[in-house]
Formats: C-alpha cells, structure tokens, sequence
C-alpha cells in the first residue's frame, strides 16, 4: 500500500513539474544567512540551478529575503535590532548587498536581474496591483529574472521574518505562475518539530490543509523569526486555492532546486483544489487587507450564503471600523462568525446612516446614491470559498 502511494506521488510530481512554465522561488532567510550574514555558497549555488532551468525554458520570479541579515554583517553589529526605525535602517542598509549578492552570482552566465520592492499595500490597490503585474510580464519576456523583497524600509506592522511567504503566495497569482517553490531550513513539513523529536516524519504530499496540517505546521517554529512552518502552510494554501501547487523544501541542501525541477520526491508538495478561485476574487480575499467589519442580521446572511445574493443596506445591523469606498470589509453575522468579505460601494459614515433601510431610501438618507448595494456579488467573497476555492467570477481577471 505504502509502495503503491509513493509511486502515486512520484507521478504526480513528474506530471506537475512538466507542466511548469513559469515558477515563484521564494528563499527564506534561515536559507540565505550565515553566522556572518549573507551565505554566498547558497547564493551562488540557487542561481546555478535556476539559470539551469531556465535553460529548460521555465521562467522564475525569484522573491529573495535576507535584507535585514545583510544589514546587520553590513553595520558590524552585535545584538539584532530592536526598535521599527532600526530594522527599516538595517535593511536599507543591506538590501543593497543582497541584491548585489544576487546580481554578482547570475552574472557568472550572463543572465541580468531587476530589483523590485513590493509591500502589500502596493497590491491592494486593483490599478497598482496590475500595473506591478505589467511590470513583471515585461521583465520575464526580456528574459530579466525580477527579485522581489518586502520593501522593509517603509512597512512597520509586517517587519518580521515570514511575512516574505505571503508576499510569494500573493506574487505566484500576480503572474500566473504554475508553481510555488518555499525554500526554507527544514527539508518540508513534518508531523512533529525534527529538531526536538528524532521519530518525526516527512510528509512527502499534503492534499488538503485541514486542521491535522495546521497543528503539524503550528508544532514547528522559525529558525529565525515568527513565521516559522505555519506562514509557508498559508502561503501554499493560498496558491492552491487559485489552482497552483507549492512545494516546500531544504534550501540548504546543494542541488535542492534540480532535485525539485527533476521531480524527485524531496520536500512536501501540496496538491491544489480542483475549482479554484477566480484571479479577481483570490486578490479581494487574500491581498486587499480588510478596513472594517459589517455585522448582518440573518436574513442578508442567508441571502449571502445560500442564495448568492449582494449585500444591501437593509441587512445590516452594526458597521465597524473607518473605511473609504473600494475598501475591503469583512462581513460577519450576529454570532460573530465571518461569513465572507468584500469591496464596499460607500465609505463607513455613509453606511452607518443607510444600514438597516430600503435602497429607495438611500438617496433621501445620504443626498446621493452611488449603488443600491453595498456590496455587490461580483466583489464579494464567501469564507468558505476561500476555504474550498469555489468559483464564482462571471468575468475576467
């Protein structure tokens, strides 16, 4: 039984890998730093590999952590930084040795990289969020390998190690990748923590994350930061529910990446849902962050969740939060359940004055009415499809 699984597994690593025609590569920082900051051996070693594949014609977006540990071999410091204002200095400091680290390694064969710093308020605006994708198209069809980092200097809240697996999950649907590749310290996802306990195992394939996966994942903490396991779980989970598989593996190990592209049975691979979200909806549920809350009584609720229908004013009970129109808003019922979020058509005052009346009464309430919704279907998307990956778009992107 157990023979038969594995070769199972092993040919659908071999169907998945012959699919590829563009892939995400994200390394991780345990991956990239050394006890005197950058590893230059794994640098050097990663860009071998994926000029190889390249070769194979598969594209690569590369998304490379590693600023702050540069910074900090940079500045000759000997405690880690503390404060926001330090670690947005110490990455300003080192990102540019990382990127330099990158582009001295891919020089070797004459393969030229682009630098892009990216933070997720620069993809919750749907105009930016295409034109970073228009961006990353023309690259990628020059033949640029574009080396994508969490712009550190500016962001406060998500200046922690891990936030760059969220970041790939959210590039790997900007491009259209076919694959999510997670390089991190540990050679996949293990049913225990393998550095406290000897008998724990590999999982080799992981088909749904269920809350078994979660508490695997929850049972093994970053090397380095707070990210730990349970970021790169989301981020594969996030992927798959747009239909991409991921991959989480040893970037530590020499020959890591070929081992992967060869189809060989290393790491984890998380198989994708069958129905995946559309593009549209997969950006408003996972990259649009939520401004406020919208409490509904049980009526909108059920004409939400079991009759497809848009949000309209008379359902709503409570608004939350200060959010301006296009925002996201996460829309939850008396029981203070979270049955899905979506892009509001008025900002949160004007909601506040409209909620509970009938959309004839909107004009007379408000002096203006943009909408009978508040948030209409198209942009609105259930909690349980972002669980299950249903589809629901009725247009493109």
């Amino acid at each position: 039984m157990e023979a038969a699984k594995e070769r199972r597994i092993d040919d659908y690593r071999i169907e998945l890998l012959s699919s590829v025609k563009r892939a995400v590569l994200k390394v991780g920082s345990g991956v990239l730093t050394g006890r005197t900051g950058l590893n230059l051996s794994v640098i050097n070693d990663l860009s071998s590999s994926i000029y190889e594949i390249m070769a194979r014609g598969i594209q690569i977006v590369l998304v490379s952590s590693g600023a702050i540990a540069s910074g900090f071999k940079k500045l000759g410091m000997v405690s880690k930084p503390k404060t926001i204002s330090e670690k947005q200095a110490v990455a300003a400091t080192g990102q540019p040795a990382l990127i330099m680290a990158w582009e001295k390694a891919f020089e070797r064969y004459g393969q030229k990289v682009a630098q892009i710093l990216i933070t997720r308020d620069d993809l919750t605006s749907r105009r930016r969020y295409l034109n970073a994708r228009n961006t990353l198209m023309t690259l990628l069809s020059w033949n640029i390998i574009p080396i994508i980092n969490e712009n550190d200097t500016v962001v406060v809240d998500e200046i922690k190690f891990g936030d760059n697996d969220n970041l790939s999950a959210m590039v790997t649907n900007l491009v259209d990748a076919n694959l999510l590749v997670n390089l991190t310290d540990i050679d996949g996802l293990f049913d225990k923590d393998p550095r406290k306990h000897p008998d724990a195992r590999l999982v080799p394939v992981v088909e749904r994350v269920d809350k078994r996966i979660r508490d695997f994942a929850s049972s093994i903490p970053g090397f380095l930061g707070t990210g730990g396991m349970t970021s790169k779980i989301k981020a594969a989970q996030k992927v798959g529910l747009a239909g991409i598989p991921a991959i989480i593996a040893n970037g530590l190990r020499p020959g890591i990446l070929m081992d992967i592209f060869d189809g060989k049975q290393v790491g984890t691979v998380f198989i994708p849902r069958n129905t995946a979200l559309c593009k549209r909806k997969h950006w408003i549920a996972f990259t649009k962050a939520p401004k406020g809350e919208l409490v509904v009584d049980h009526g909108a609720e059920k004409a939400i969740v079991s009759n497809g229908k848009s949000l309209l004013p008379s359902g709503i009970k409570e608004v939350r939060g200060r959010f301006g129109v296009g925002d996201a808003v996460v829309i939850t019922n008396e029981r203070g359940e979270n049955i899905a979020i979506g892009l509001v058509n008025y900002q949160s005052t004007d909601v506040d004055r409209i909620k509970g009346i009938r959309t004839n009464q909107i004009a007379a309430v408000l002096g203006f009415k943009h909408d009978d919704e508040i948030i209409h279907r198209d942009n609105l998307v259930l909690t349980r499809d972002t669980e299950e990956g249903v589809e629901e778009c009725h247009f493109k992107n």
